[in-house]
């Protein structure tokens, strides 16, 4: 099992392209599903194994319904995969419903809060200059957080206003960036990243970095750095401790529909595959809702009964 575990998470890797954090997921329920089989082969497991793995997840691992119905998730595609790869005949987990998750609505910064977290990089230190442009770019384009420090300089346009993002499948969008951001990326490109880099080629360092996003030590920013960042500057701002770099996207996706951008624009910002996933967002949207109710509608703003009736004699008759 192990091997065609391994053989499998290569596949991923190289054929399909998945992000990192996917492939870490993809590895740590199929391994938590092998030792569930306690060495049985990947031939071997059935539909009912399935199930029972999933109930063992939820009732002796404690995993959320969403959690177990990522795992099956995984399976089901390992599945499909040893069928391909014709190591089985059949896809036991196939048919298997997905555990019900529900779906919470997004949680968002208001426009407020989201504004005092982009001034919290205070200063004119490298650091802070950096880290200005990074949340300037995050909420300001809706990036991934993965998307973000994985940027080369030249995804980012600066005459046209445009940042090109690569998301998950190695999907290409380009996302327009804000004034802002254009001008925090400007003062960032201007010398502060330069300064990093001469500074961590005296210190030894020997490959030019690509990404546009650099450490002290002219290295790539991790996603765990960068979210280290994130919770200090939350911090001085006074905003919750869960703020997360997801926090923002939600929040850039939700700001646009208040601003009234319609729902496929803001699907096409995202990279999201399915409108449904979009959706969500109009769940916590009620300013827009409201806004497009007054804007349209002949009758919004709780008119008096004579203005009713007056709206309502200047009507054609039918026929």
């Amino acid at each position: 099992m192990d091997d065609a575990i391994d053989a499998f998470l290569l596949f991923l890797r190289l054929e399909r392209g998945v992000s990192p954090h996917t492939h870490a997921a993809y590895a740590r329920d199929l391994s938590r599903f092998a030792g569930f089989l306690d060495g049985r082969g990947p031939a071997t497991f059935t539909a009912d194994d399935v199930q029972r793995f999933l109930a063992w997840l939820k009732d002796s691992e404690g995993l959320s319904a969403r959690s177990a119905a990522r795992a099956l998730s995984a399976v089901k595609t390992f599945g499909s995969w040893l069928v391909r790869e014709q190591l089985r005949v059949d896809e036991p987990a196939r048919l298997l419903p997905s555990p019900k998750t529900g779906r919470p609505l997004p949680v968002v910064l208001s426009d407020v809060d989201a504004g005092a977290l982009m001034e919290a990089p205070e200063g004119d230190h490298v650091l802070a200059v950096r880290d200005r442009a990074m949340l300037e770019l995050l909420y300001g384009s809706g990036l991934r957080v993965t998307e973000l420090v994985e940027l080369k300089v030249d995804a980012v346009s600066l005459a046209e206003g445009i940042v090109r993002a690569t998301g998950k499948g190695n999907k290409t969008r380009l996302v327009p960036m804000s004034a802002e951001t254009i001008d925090a990326l400007r003062a960032w490109l201007a010398g502060p990243r330069a300064e990093l880099i001469a500074r961590a080629t005296r210190n030894g360092l020997r490959r030019l970095p690509s990404e546009l996003f650099i450490t002290s030590r002219g290295k790539k920013l991790t996603r765990q750095g960068f979210w280290k960042n994130l919770k200090r500057y939350a911090h001085q701002a006074g905003l919750p401790q869960r703020t997360s770099p997801h926090k923002l996207r939600h929040s850039f996706a939700t700001h646009l529909l208040d601003g009234g951008a319609d729902l496929r624009s803001v699907q096409a910002m995202l990279g999201h595959a399915d409108l449904a996933t979009t959706q969500i967002y109009t769940h916590v949207s009620h300013k827009g809702l409201r806004a497009a109710y007054e804007r349209s509608h002949p009758l919004a703003g709780a008119p008096t009964k004579s203005a009713r009736a007056k709206s309502t004699s200047k009507r054609q008759p039918y026929g």
